[in-house]
């Protein structure tokens, strides 16, 4: 499957799944048992990570003691967390992502739990399609070096931490100025993102097939800064100056790098994308409509 293809249909026999699961979930047994059943009458291989080996069980082979296997999908049982959580596993096995919800809004999410063995007999019958989704790159430079990279599927936030202060940030595209502003902090959002952490933020809502990139502050002292929307092609960096305090950089919510004053953080389309299993038939927008119960009175 070609990189940035949309809703293409996988010409492949699904035989050998990647599992990761939210540790915490307290009804494992009642899955696990369901995905022994699968893996005993049809032929299925399952594989995991030796981080997820303790509370997986042994049916669930680890991949890393595994030669040449090839996964054809990556069943992530959680909620939109775990799928962040998982997103490293999915781009080293180039493997598809399908999201089965056991959490509260799920919006990563394609099925619920109870739909696991008629989505596995879709997925055997090759009725399924894949989206292909942008992902950020976010890079520290520091006194002229860069020092931190790595990837983001929602968002890369920089936040000033507990420290009741605003930062100033620094906002440029391209090398060119775009604004200037004392805030909380600072969003960069994937179309994905957009219905996360941006949009809490006053940020627009984007179809998850774009790529483009929206910035939003948080809490900005000057009203007139707004969320704005800018290319995937372009190159855009935070300046963060005088940091007396705490300040960080998030990716997907997880605490990734403090930062220091006049740090620059570089934010760009990343080159790899990240690919989800969508087996119904509903739009983006039918989505919007239930999980975020939009325009209902």
């Amino acid at each position: 499957m070609k990189s940035g293809q949309q809703s293409s249909l996988m010409e492949v026999i699904m035989k050998n799944f990647g599992i990761f699961f939210n540790p915490k979930y307290a009804h494992k047994k009642t899955i696990f048992d369901s995905l022994k059943n699968l893996y005993e009458n049809m032929d299925f291989k399952y594989f995991k990570l030796s981080e997820q080996n303790e509370f997986l069980p042994d049916f669930i082979k680890p991949i890393e003691t595994t030669e040449k296997v090839k996964l054809d999908c990556i069943l992530v049982f959680g909620g939109d967390g775990t799928i962040l959580r998982a997103l490293h596993f999915a781009l080293k096995s180039s493997a598809p992502i399908l999201g089965i919800n056991l959490g509260k809004l799920g919006f990563l999410s394609e099925i619920k739990v109870s739909e696991l063995e008629k989505s596995i007999e879709d997925l055997k019958k090759n009725k399924f399609k894949v989206q292909s989704r942008m992902l950020l790159k976010a890079s520290i430079k520091r006194k002229g070096k860069m020092i931190f990279s790595s990837l983001a599927l929602n968002d890369a936030v920089v936040y000033k931490g507990q420290v009741p202060k605003l930062i100033d940030i620094r906002v440029c595209s391209n090398r060119r100025f775009v604004v200037e502003t004392r805030c909380d902090g600072i969003i960069a959002a994937t179309p994905t993102g957009s219905t996360a952490y941006s949009l809490s933020a006053g940020g627009p809502i984007l179809s998850p097939v774009m790529d483009a990139i929206v910035i939003a502050p948080l809490s900005p002292h000057i009203l007139s800064v707004r969320p704005m929307v800018f290319s995937s092609k372009d190159v855009l960096s935070f300046k963060v100056k005088e940091i007396p305090y705490e300040t960080i950089l998030q990716l997907d919510g997880q605490n990734t790098h403090a930062l220091q004053t006049n740090d620059e953080i570089i934010i760009t389309a990343a080159h790899q994308k990240v690919d989800f299993i969508k087996l119904s038939n509903k739009t983006f927008y039918q989505v919007l409509r239930k999980k975020l119960h939009m325009g209902k009175r």
